[in-house]
């Protein structure tokens, strides 16, 4: 059956058109059925009724607290029924009791190789630290802040020369493809998430997939738990 698909998004939506391509062509098997914002005049929003996904968009500061957003727009994410929610560049923190709704059926995209660098700033703070990598996350949405089980990540190279500008385009390249491999592999069966354990492949995953150079995903050649 295919993937009912719920995104939020704040910002321009690359990471959404990734998304609707890769459905039209069949790489994941699967429908964005609504997008949501808390950005009315964003990217994403646009983007998404140029292609007739029905949109829920309100500004944050329209209610009075944070819950109260949540609640207005996960009850609209509950209405169109989605067996998957993939926050793709949306910069708001959602609260515990909205996260309690959707248990283990919600991913996020981050652009450092977590557990290294959460939240914010991520490029400026990887060469502050002198990594010699840096890449991208997909992870479950858990309450902590970017502390969900680890999906899938892809590393880029942290070059001598590299201002934060440049490493996060580097990175920006490898986002798209690892999300609609991570989304694909939801979507086809290949990548369960469970309550207790996510499976690839029918085993417990027991390290994060890496995304290869033909943007495929696969197991690390020594699985390991340590911090890249």
């Amino acid at each position: 059956m295919s993937l009912r698909l719920a995104v939020l998004a704040s910002g321009q939506g690359s990471n959404l058109a990734a998304l609707l391509a890769a459905c039209a062509d069949g790489r994941i098997d699967g429908e964005v059925v609504g997008v949501f914002s808390d950005k009315p005049d964003c990217g994403a929003v646009a983007r998404a009724r140029a292609a007739g996904i029905p949109t829920w968009a309100m500004k944050s500061n329209s209610v009075a607290t944070r819950e109260a957003f949540d609640a207005a727009m996960f009850d609209a994410v509950t209405a169109v029924q989605p067996d998957l929610i993939v926050c793709a560049g949306y910069l708001r923190i959602i609260g515990p009791a909205a996260i309690e709704r959707f248990p283990h059926c919600m991913i996020n995209l981050h652009p450092s190789l977590l557990p290294r660098h959460p939240g914010l700033h991520t490029h400026q703070r990887v060469l502050e630290a002198g990594d010699a990598e840096h890449g991208a996350s997909v992870h479950v949405v858990v309450p902590e802040l970017d502390a969900g089980p680890l999906l899938a990540r892809a590393r880029v190279p942290v070059l001598a020369d590299d201002s934060a500008e440049a490493l996060a385009a580097r990175v920006r390249q490898r986002e798209h493809p690892l999300l609609v491999a991570t989304v694909a592999a939801i979507a086809s069966g290949e990548l369960r998430l469970g309550l207790d354990a996510i499976h690839w492949q029918g085993k417990v995953l027991t390290a994060p997939l890496q995304l290869g150079a033909d943007d495929r995903l696969g197991l690390p050649a020594q699985p390991t738990q340590e911090n890249p």
